[in-house]
């Protein structure tokens, strides 16, 4: 990926004079990060977050990207995956998200953590005074617990895939037919009000409706920019979550129609 300008460098607009320059940046963080912020763009390309808004406009009107709030996602491409390691983006919303998450943790028993950023961030607020058994497919998250003595934590097993550290194929899914847990706490690529909730690999997607099977209460935690989105292998309908948790930054049409189908959010 081509650098961006330095921060301390000028702030003036000439900076990147050409809207086709800085459109090509746009679109290199969009493919290198899976996301891309105004006000991060706006910084670090020295230029009016007013300017961002106008280049994000003109690349969505292309179909290039799509807008949401804040800034823009990937668009057109089903299959598009970042690796976790380079979601940065919407920390703030996650960071909501996950501390909205700590109230819904038992007071005793069994929870579940997806593979993803949002719920690595729940795992990193996990309380150590709190005694429960952790199942997860994620070594990392795994690891970032074991400084909670009171935890019991258990990794599925499994091929890990690299993009997303995730354990997948069938150690992770007999692992997931032997236990039965109070409360999972999932995520997804994608949600859609019409084609539920959808990610890139067809094996993730499978150890993921394994994991609603194995839960007693399903909890989905998601920043807003997933959502209206549709990727390629369904794991879930909407119906089949018992609480979604996102920011408030959630279009409200998309809210609407999410409560319309029935499904309690909570914005963070």
């Amino acid at each position: 990926m081509r650098p961006l300008p330095d921060r301390n460098e000028s702030r003036s607009e000439s900076r990147v004079p050409f809207p086709e320059q800085r459109r090509g940046l746009i679109l290199e963080r969009l493919r290198a990060e899976g996301r891309a912020e105004v006000a991060s763009i706006a910084e670090q390309l020295g230029v009016t977050g007013e300017t961002v808004r106008k280049d994000l406009m003109a690349l969505d009107q292309l179909g290039l990207l799509r807008r949401v709030h804040g800034g823009a996602v990937p668009v057109g491409r089903l299959t598009y995956e970042p690796a976790v390691s380079t979601r940065t983006g919407f920390i703030a919303e996650k960071t909501r998200i996950a501390k909205a998450a700590l109230r819904h943790l038992p007071p005793g028993g069994s929870v579940l953590l997806d593979a993803g950023s949002t719920t690595a961030r729940l795992a990193s607020m996990f309380p150590h005074d709190k005694e429960l058994t952790v199942y997860t497919n994620t070594l990392s998250i795994a690891t970032s617990l074991l400084n909670r003595p009171m935890l019991t934590v258990y990794t599925l097993g499994g091929r890990v895939r690299p993009l997303t550290e995730a354990e997948v194929d069938d150690w992770a899914s007999r692992s997931l037919s032997e236990i039965n847990v109070d409360v999972a706490f999932l995520g997804a690529n994608a949600i859609s009000v019409d084609r539920g909730l959808t990610t890139p690999d067809p094996a993730e997607a499978a150890v993921k409706r394994l994991m609603l099977d194995s839960a007693r209460r399903r909890i989905l935690l998601a920043d807003h920019s997933k959502f209206g989105c549709v990727s390629n292998c369904k794991h879930a309908d909407l119906a089949d979550l018992d609480l979604i948790i996102t920011d408030s930054d959630l279009d409200g049409r998309e809210l609407k129609a999410i409560q319309a189908a029935g499904v309690e959010v909570e914005l963070a």
